[in-house]
């Protein structure tokens, strides 16, 4: 006897794209991809009008004054933190240099409410320098006042600054292309973390 054959079941229809959103069924014509994830025209706007005026009002009626204390207290927090790390180890290291950059940033923003601006950047970055001047007289000047106490001479190197030009002179001691390297490092950090946040560009349908 002949063995029956049977004929084999047809393959299950795939099934149908449908928006992330609202769930409606997805047309060619019709179908938005963003975020690994599909939306129909209407929802994928309405998404993104939503999207643009949250980051619309993190840069907006933004508190300066505010922001300047964040950064100023991020700055004197790195400039110290530095600083005592060359008291207790009788170490410059430089590299510890790039927490006044992330300190200073991140200052910015809280203190600012969470609020990001092109000029809340300028103020990070104004503020990260001066904050970095003032950490490397600190810690210059520590080498330099052991310096002079190992010699027996009675002078040492004040803090405030007797003078400009006595700080540049200290600031500038032993400055080298590292130094470059790491202030640019604090300037990034400190311009980086306050940036406004970028959205993709608009889909293609």
């Amino acid at each position: 006897m002949s063995t029956p054959t049977t004929d084999s079941a047809p393959e299950a229809a795939a099934p149908a794209d449908t928006c992330a959103q609202c769930s409606k069924t997805l047309k060619a014509d019709d179908t938005v991809a963003a975020s690994d994830r599909l939306f129909c025209r209407s929802c994928y706007e309405s998404l993104r009008a939503e999207i643009e005026a949250a980051v619309a009002v993190m840069s907006a009626d933004v508190n300066y004054a505010q922001a300047a204390v964040g950064a100023a207290l991020g700055g004197v927090a790195g400039a110290l933190a530095w600083w005592g790390f060359t008291v207790l180890t009788h170490i410059a290291f430089g590299l510890f240099a790039v927490a006044i950059g992330y300190l200073v940033g991140h200052g910015t923003v809280r203190f600012a409410g969470g609020k990001r601006s092109r000029g809340l950047q300028a103020l990070s970055v104004a503020v990260s320098l001066l904050s970095y001047l003032f950490a490397v007289y600190l810690v210059n000047m520590t080498f330099i006042n052991n310096a002079l106490a190992g010699r027996g001479e009675s002078f040492r190197v004040g803090f405030p600054p007797q003078s400009l030009d006595l700080f540049v002179r200290v600031v500038t001691v032993g400055a080298g292309m590292m130094d470059l390297v790491f202030l640019a490092i604090v300037v990034y950090e400190a311009w980086k973390i306050p940036r406004s946040v970028a959205l993709p560009p608009r889909a293609a349908a």
